[in-house]
């Protein structure tokens, strides 16, 4: 692996395992630290305004964690039924009702991207938006999910990715931005920065996930 451009450091600012999994696929090398930051939605705070929001506070909130001259990338994802922000749940019968509230419908996950360079603080950010159905599970599916652990760390008590409970019916947008870091997107933000990836992020994604995504095309050409 290479660092991305002039032996800068690459700051991963997330304790997510997926995240460390999909920014991988990159083929950078990079550091990980995790912060500890208040999330709570603001009222009346929208989902997209939110996450753009959180995000960006979390990379000023790794800045005192990271050697000067390192470039700190954070992301946030939301789950939001319309304009209902839908965050972790605090324990299994929150997360029982928020699957049962997203059961046979279609919702929305923000995910927003953020750089920090610590040399000059720039900041670039970028927002990406999947419409997500979710299939008409059981009571009983619920519950025993829920019971596995797996949506306790997981905005809208969910992971796309769980081949036992496979809660998703189909998506409209990127797989990666539900499963929280956008790869093509992040492409989009480092090109801001004069910096390219050196794997064919798309094929990996693609073949990482085992996917096909129609979408890769129309976001790398985004500026």
């Amino acid at each position: 692996m290479s660092t991305p451009t002039n032996r800068r450091t690459l700051v991963l600012a997330s304790g997510s395992p997926r995240r460390r999994e999909l920014l991988r696929l990159l083929g950078f090398e990079f550091e990980r630290v995790v912060g500890t930051l208040d999330e709570t939605p603001r009222s009346g705070e929208l989902p997209d305004a939110y996450t753009l929001r959180v995000s960006l506070e979390k990379a000023y909130d790794s800045v005192e964690m990271v050697k000067k001259g390192s470039v700190i990338l954070t992301a946030d994802t939301t789950v939001a039924d319309g304009d209902m922000i839908l965050g972790k749940p605090d324990n299994e019968a929150h997360a029982e009702a928020m699957l049962r509230q997203l059961r046979n419908r279609t919702h929305q996950v923000y995910t927003a991207i953020t750089l920090l360079d610590t040399t000059d603080n720039h900041v670039e950010q970028i927002l990406a938006i999947t419409q997500v159905t979710m299939r008409d599970y059981s009571d009983m599916e619920i519950a025993h999910y829920v019971a596995s652990g797996d949506s306790k760390d997981k905005a809208g008590s969910y992971g796309i990715q769980n081949g036992d409970f496979r809660p998703v019916a189909r998506i409209k947008g990127c797989y990666a931005n539900v499963m929280g870091l956008p790869l093509c997107h992040l492409i989009v933000c480092l090109r801001r920065f004069g910096v390219e990836p050196h794997t064919d992020v798309p094929t990996n994604c693609q073949q990482f996930n085992q996917i096909e995504c129609p979408v890769y095309d129309d976001v790398l050409r985004m500026q």
